[in-house]
């Protein structure tokens, strides 16, 4: 990765660059044209970053003011640990910066902010068809066996 790249919260003057990211990462997951994210969930999404009393918190990467990935984490409760549980809910970095260490850069700036927060565990899940992003993953954590089932309403 190159030394430039620092990873940092977000803040209100990233919301330009941060869209272009966010929308990305939603169209890799086909959330994009007729199905994607309503307008009104990446505006709460946006206020979220800077509610205190909300869990969900932001690192962008930057270099050289440019934004070159983000991710967004949680804070949660568990009934197996009484300190809090983090989960990791979103990392995506531009096409020009994927190769260069910024994913992995992210996931730590997550772990750095798990540790503050007094937790000993941090998660997250990608598709099965994302083996790229698994080349990174399998070498900063490992897989937990578990498999996820979803009901939607």
């Amino acid at each position: 990765m190159s030394s430039d790249v620092t990873v940092r919260f977000v803040t209100r003057q990233d919301y330009e660059q941060w869209l272009p990211l966010w929308d990305g990462y939603n169209a890799f997951y086909k959330r994009s044209g007729p199905t994607a994210l309503a307008g009104e969930i990446t505006a709460m999404t946006w206020a979220r970053f800077f509610d205190a009393y909300e869990p969900v918190h932001a690192l962008v990467a930057e270099s050289g003011g440019e934004l070159l990935g983000l991710t967004h984490y949680l804070f949660h409760r568990s009934t197996t640990a009484i300190e809090p549980t983090c989960y990791l809910q979103d990392l995506f970095t531009s096409e020009a910066a994927r190769g260069k260490g910024v994913g992995r850069a992210l996931i730590n700036g997550v772990y750095e902010q798990a540790t503050r927060a007094g937790s000993s565990r941090v998660y997250w899940q990608t598709h099965e068809t994302n083996h790229t992003a698994q080349l990174l993953y399998d070498k900063v954590a490992e897989k937990s066996g578990f498999i996820v089932y979803r009901k939607l309403f």
